[in-house]
């Protein structure tokens, strides 16, 4: 997420200046950013183009484990799906909750066992500490997976989880069989000024959810200050780090990102050994919402491989 939206987007919430979108009786669901132009007869014309929308949070499905697990200070949620397949582990970005992969766990647990966590913080794990960091959410990750007696995971992470991912990848490698980042910048020069407005709606909409989800829902200011601090200066990943990368990694992203560079993207793909590079098309920073098949098809091509 970009430094500059973020925290421009933190001090609104903070302040209460965040425009309002509509939502549904259980999530908030943005309007497009783009409204659709419609004939007399109420026929829409010119669709919005998906890049441009926020689709509605899904909600997870039944868990067959899912709870609260003390670690590292602070009290995690985790929930688990799917069989005896290999092990995959899906990291959210910075503000929401693993709702967010509804969708993919849906297709996921039909051929692997697979763990969401609401990082500190987020979503139903309290604020505990103003301890915020990417290496603190990696070794909330290392934590996570001892307790539940997993050795070895494949990740799958979004914008901050993919960060969190590269970080665990880095400090823990024979932990990781596979890495699936999107959306991820390794230092504040891949990004961007979002002009969409969807990275707005989108930071409202967690908060909204937040509200729902967090056993302490009046700690918001508190994620969000701990979170300003950290995008200030996070993540920072030299190339020399990021070529000592030994696991399978691909880096992904939507051709319309709202605040992550594409030249970044492929750099970033490019400075990992052996990295792949996997661009997904007409969709942007919210991919697995926009087109959860594309996205879906991705991510299960490349655990496959």
């Amino acid at each position: 997420m970009h430094d500059w939206t973020r925290r421009r987007a933190a001090k609104a919430l903070l302040i209460g200046t965040v425009p309002v979108v509509s939502f549904s009786a259980r999530w908030s669901e943005a309007e497009p950013a783009v409204a659709p132009n419609k004939s007399r007869s109420g026929a829409t014309e010119n669709k919005v183009p998906v890049w441009l929308t926020l689709p509605t949070t899904p909600d997870l499905p039944d868990a067959s484990r899912a709870g609260w697990l003390a670690l590292n200070g602070a009290r995690i949620f985790f929930a688990q799906f799917g069989g005896e397949g290999p092990q995959v582990l899906l990291l959210h970005g910075g503000l929401a909750n693993s709702n967010y992969w509804g969708l993919q766990v849906r297709e996921l647990a039909k051929s692997f066992s697979v763990t969401v966590m609401d990082t500190r913080g987020h979503g139903r794990s309290p604020v505990m500490s103003g301890e915020f960091s990417y290496k603190k959410f990696s070794e909330d990750v290392a934590a996570l997976l001892d307790a539940l007696q997993i050795s070895v995971v494949s990740i799958v992470g979004w914008s901050d989880g993919a960060i969190t991912g590269l970080q665990f990848a880095l400090t823990h490698p024979d932990r990781v069989s596979k890495l699936f980042a999107f959306g991820a910048n390794s230092s504040m020069d891949g990004l961007k000024r979002d002009e969409t407005g969807v990275f707005a709606s989108y930071v409202d909409r967690c908060k909204r959810e937040y509200r729902q989800l967090s056993p302490a829902p009046q700690k918001w200011p508190q994620l969000v200050g701990g979170l300003r601090g950290m995008w200030r200066t996070q993540p920072n990943f030299g190339k020399q780090s990021l070529q000592s990368l030994k696991v399978a990694a691909a880096i992904s992203d939507g051709d319309h990102d709202e605040i992550i560079k594409l030249e970044h993207t492929k750099r970033l793909a490019s400075e990992i050994p052996g990295a792949q590079l996997l661009i997904q098309h007409g969709v942007s920073h919210f991919a697995m919402l926009q087109d959860p098949r594309q996205f879906n098809k991705v991510v299960i091509d490349f655990l496959n491989v």
